[in-house]
């Protein structure tokens, strides 16, 4: 299932922010390739075969691969965050909240897994400005979280001694659902969200007080 597929959990078209369209299908081309090569491996060749065109006709739109990766990253990190947050501003107790963050946070990385393992599991392949850049989404990505699990154990919701460990753990479990979600497996993106929800208020021991 191609990128431009992924559609479960998902949005409904991905990369709509992409303009003009050959910008958009080379970069859905460079996910792809990303994805299933690896970005090291992978050369602007590849990424303009499988968006059928040039290779010179890359570099209209995209001045070198590093900038397509950073394009794609930057995107997928503030989606990230847009997802996080949104779950983190809703009203409610911090155990609602937790359950609807996390279990959004996962349902994009089953739906949208090669998007999200490129996304997730490319960031050392960014030069320094680049990765600092996606760094910053990363903590703000993280401060959502942290901020409701400190909520929680403010109000006696959670049962939790490190926040700050315990918030590395949550993101940590959400992000390795893109190494393994398989569409083919046992469950839908929506199931796999539930299960984690549960698995996550367990960890905090939410409704053990």
């Amino acid at each position: 299932m191609s990128t431009a597929e992924e559609t479960v959990g998902g949005e409904v078209q991905p990369w709509g922010e992409v303009t003009p369209d050959a910008a958009r299908r080379l970069l859905i081309a460079a996910v792809e390739a990303f994805a299933e090569r690896g970005y090291h491996a992978t050369t602007t060749r590849d990424i303009a075969g499988r968006a059928g065109m040039s290779p010179a006709a890359l570099y209209i739109h995209y001045k070198t691969k590093e900038e397509l990766l950073h394009r794609i990253s930057r995107i997928g990190h503030e989606k990230a965050v847009e997802i996080l947050r949104t779950a983190a501003q809703r009203e409610g107790t911090p155990t609602g909240r937790l359950a609807d963050a996390v279990s959004s946070f996962v349902r994009w990385h089953a739906g949208q897994r090669t998007t999200a393992r490129v996304v997730q599991y490319e960031l050392d392949s960014l030069g320094p400005d680049a990765r600092a850049e996606i760094l910053g989404l990363r903590r703000q990505a993280d401060a959502e979280v942290r901020g409701i699990i400190e909520e929680g154990v403010a109000t006696g919701e959670f049962d939790v001694l490190d926040v700050h460990g315990t918030t590395l753990a949550v993101l940590s479990l959400c992000i390795d659902v893109a190494r393994w979600f398989n569409v083919g497996g046992p469950y839908t993106p929506d199931e796999v969200g539930a299960l984690y929800a549960d698995l996550v208020l367990r960890m905090v021991g939410a409704g053990k007080r």
